[in-house]
């Protein structure tokens, strides 16, 4: 699933699908829903996290509002959601593509985001133990230098 995760789209192909987009939208202001998925298709396997987020909006709009596409939809909205590591809100799109159909690469997707985020949590733990230890330890230090200096006045 890292590897799947990993894999960034050409920049060749991300800059022809925004220009086809863009140009669909100086034409009409309306771009057709074919050249709205291939773009955000594009945007999340971007190596950047602000493309992937508008790959992410794109794709919410196009659940929402055409119900055929609404699968792979879905499939991508968890994608993106994974690769910025939003692991919630994956989590809630793989559940959600479960509830339409089986897909063993959705619940290999889905196990992954489980430990993912696991691990985020561990590491979190861990760090605000860590915080907590050096806060004590401050704490204790500016006691006892306080417990000294009290001493030393009287």
């Amino acid at each position: 699933m890292d590897e799947l995760l990993n894999e960034v789209v050409p920049q060749d192909d991300l800059e022809k699908f925004e220009k086809k987009y863009a140009h669909e939208l100086e034409l009409d202001g309306d771009v057709t829903i074919d050249t709205k998925f291939e773009y955000a298709f594009c945007l999340v396997r971007s190596r950047y996290t602000n493309d992937i987020r508008k790959g992410i909006m794109i794709l919410e709009e196009l659940a929402r509002v055409h119900t055929e596409g609404r699968r792979d939809y879905i499939y991508y909205l968890a994608f993106g959601n994974t690769r910025i590591k939003n692991y919630s809100e994956g989590l809630k799109y793989c559940r959600a593509f479960l509830e339409i159909e089986s897909n063993d690469q959705v619940k290999s997707l889905e196990e992954y985001i489980k430990k993912q985020s696991d691990k985020e949590m561990a590491k979190g733990i861990a760090v605000a133990g860590g915080a907590a230890l050096v806060l004590g330890g401050i704490l204790g230090l500016g006691i006892a230098l306080s417990k000294n200096k009290q001493s030393r006045n009287k």
